[in-house]
Formats: structure tokens, sequence, C-alpha cells
């Protein structure tokens, strides 16, 4: 007997990488109370997103300068996350199903001396900073020096990570792929961050750029999650930018990294005429790394208007068995209400359209981000171990 069709033949969903739509309950136990970054910037200035307003985003809560439609075009509602953390790794696996009883490590103050020793002796070198910092501004403090003396520079951030950036004419790139693989061998136990981070970059001191080289080496996901699930249904399943990372490969069937988001979009243009069917998984890294991080409202507020303007030929041209969900892993607040360059714990926004799906449904505040995994676990005849499928509010009656 063959398989029941699937109410969508695809589904493509787009992480918009730390774009959080205000504190969760709990975003004091972080120190996150306030935190809003959608809410922040566009309190900024009046945003150019009319692509996403009218799917639903202003429907979500009141934004400045952004005028909710009386009947979306979309279905709209917020997630939050049911993992302690707020970092890139816990809110993906958690939208694929995989709740975390403690949060990856941070190192607020480095790593220690034993462990960075270790890692010395083991690439047969000493190493450069072991603190947190800006991958850009670490490159200015160090970067000469690194050149000089051929000594990688270790360091992290608010997220989990152990990050090694060097120069592509100093340690080439698959030395520091090898680099980066003793990293992640060594962080184990109660030290299992979780990513390490190849940074390679090039240029001369006071004029460094980090390269399209970058590679990430992840914890493996544990079993069962949605990736799995949606292979044992034999779904065919295409990461676009760092999701092949994130889930170390597993399930994802094919895939291509990406060099910023426009680049992001081309590809997932191009997915619109090659990939027929299955799960199209995007992660847009731009809003997190280069301005979040790095406090730049403007130029975060000028980038989700690129993403909107980029998102409209896009919608366009969907079919009409076709979902797009659009949502975010966490939040990275650059405004001063954020004293750090930290992430923050706060609410991830959800869209749901489909030319041929209903429209205008309030989706409500889900408890966990699984609840977006299970929707897709549900269209293509699986299950994940956690969430509650929404589907059955995108299927039209006229369907």
């Amino acid at each position: 007997m063959p398989a029941p069709k699937p109410p969508f033949k695809r589904i493509f969903w787009i992480v918009l990488d730390s774009v959080g739509i205000g504190e969760l309950p709990d975003a004091a136990d972080y120190g996150d109370v306030g935190r809003d970054t959608l809410g922040h910037i566009a309190a900024s200035r009046p945003l150019a997103l009319p692509n996403l307003t009218r799917l639903g985003l202003a429907n979500i809560k009141p934004l400045s300068h952004l005028t909710p439609p009386a009947k979306p075009e979309g279905n709209y509602g917020k997630g939050a996350t049911v993992s302690p953390g707020k970092d890139t790794t816990t809110g993906h696996w958690e939208m694929a199903g995989i709740w975390l009883d403690q949060a990856f490590p941070v190192y607020p103050y480095g790593f220690p001396a034993a462990l960075v020793f270790e890692f010395e002796k083991r690439i047969g070198r000493q190493t450069l900073g072991n603190k947190p910092a800006s991958g850009t501004e670490i490159l200015k403090e160090l970067g000469a020096e690194h050149m000089r003396t051929g000594y990688p520079i270790v360091y992290t951030s608010g997220d989990s990570v152990f990050q090694i950036a060097a120069h592509e004419d100093v340690i080439p790139v698959p030395e520091l792929y090898r680099m980066c693989k003793i990293a992640r061998e060594l962080l184990d136990g109660r030290h299992k961050v979780g990513r390490v981070i190849a940074r390679p970059f090039t240029g001369e001191p006071g004029n460094f750029r980090r390269t399209e080289r970058r590679h990430d080496y992840a914890v493996e996901p544990p079993r069962p999650m949605l990736l799995d699930a949606l292979a044992d249904t034999r779904t065919p399943v295409f990461g676009v930018g760092k999701i092949h990372d994130i889930y170390n490969g597993r399930g994802v069937d094919d895939y291509v990294t990406t060099k910023n988001n426009a680049d992001g979009m081309q590809k997932l243009t191009e997915a619109l005429a090659a990939r027929p069917d299955g799960l199209i998984f995007v992660n847009l890294v731009d809003f997190d790394m280069l301005y979040g991080h790095r406090k730049d409202v403007e130029g975060f507020a000028h980038s989700l208007e690129e993403f909107d303007k980029l998102l409209g030929p896009f919608l366009a041209a969907m079919q009409p068995t076709d979902l797009l969900l659009i949502t975010a892993d966490h939040g990275c607040d650059p405004s001063p209400v954020n004293p750090t360059t930290d992430h923050s714990r706060e609410y991830v926004p959800i869209l749901a359209f489909g030319p041929g799906a209903a429209k205008g449904t309030n989706l409500g505040t889900r408890t966990t981000l699984a609840d977006m995994g299970q929707t897709i676990a549900e269209n293509f005849g699986a299950k994940i171990p956690h969430g509650t499928s929404f589907l059955s509010d995108l299927v039209s009656s006229k369907n």
C-alpha cells in the first residue's frame, strides 16, 4: 500500500539566525531581562519589511513602525526554548526534537590551562588568545603576532564554542581543519562544547578578512531527531548554509555552504527548480555573525530589509503544494539595552506560508521549538520525540 500523499510536497524552512522577538520568562536566569532583538531594531527606525509584514510578523506582537494586516497571508506565532542555553546548536537541535538536560558549557574566562596545554601538545604548537572575544577584534589584536609566530588564535564567546583562527598563508586550511578535529576529540565530557569552529582569514595587519572556508565541528546529535525520522521515510533533505555542520551531516542528503544571506537566498531560489520535494533547510547567519555580535543595530536593520526584498520573488515562485516556515534559533539583541555581545534568551518568531495553505491563523505561543519539527515530521509521515504539530492549522479546507 503506497504511503499517504503529504499535505505539502515540499517544505522550505528558513532560520534567521539570532532574530529573536522578546525575552523568555526565564530570561533573568541568563542575565537577559529586557532583551528584544526584533522589537529594539524596529524601534530604531522605520523598517521596510512589506513581505514579512504581510505574512504576519507584526501580528505576533506590536513592532514599532509596522502595521499588522487585519488578515495576514501567512500564519503566525512565536516559539519558546525548553532546553537550557541560548546558542545555535541548542536552538536547532530543539527544532529537530532534541531537548537538552543541561546547557553546553561556556567559558567566560577562557578555557582551563590544562585543556589548552593538552591541545598545544597534540597540535605541536603554542596558541594565542584563550579568551572570549569578537572574531574581528581578536584578529586586530593578535593577527600580526599570529603571522609572526605561527601560533593559532584560540578564542570563545558567550556561545559554547572553541574557535581557532589562522591566516591561510601561515597555517593552510587543511592543517587548520586537522587542528579542529583534534580539538573536537579533546573537548568531551564536561568540556563538550557545542561546536569547534575553524576561522580562516587572509589579508595584512589592519586589513584582515575572514574567508568563506569556515567549518563547524558539532557534537553528534542524540538519536532520534527530525532528520533521522525523515531519512526513515526516505524524505530528501537539502541543507543550505551551516545546517549540515549543526547536525554533523546526519540525515542531510545534500548540502551547499553560503557566503552570506544573499547567497543563501540565491541557493534557496535555485532549489525551487532543482528540488521537487522534501525538506529544504536553510540557515541565514549574517544577522548573528555580522550584526548581532558586533552590536550593529543599523546593519541588522538593513540586513532584515535585504532579506525581505529577496523574499518577495521567492514567495511569488512558490508552488501550491509548497510550505514555507520562517523562524529563528535565539536572539542577539544589538541594542544598548544589551551591554554584552552575547546571544539573548528570547522567543523566536514563527511564520508559515503556502500558496495553497490556510491563511491568517494565530498559532499562538508554542511551548517548544520542537513544535515546528513535529509539524514537518507529521507532514512527511514521521514523528519525533518532542513537540506538538500544528500541521492541521496550516492545511487549507480547500485542499
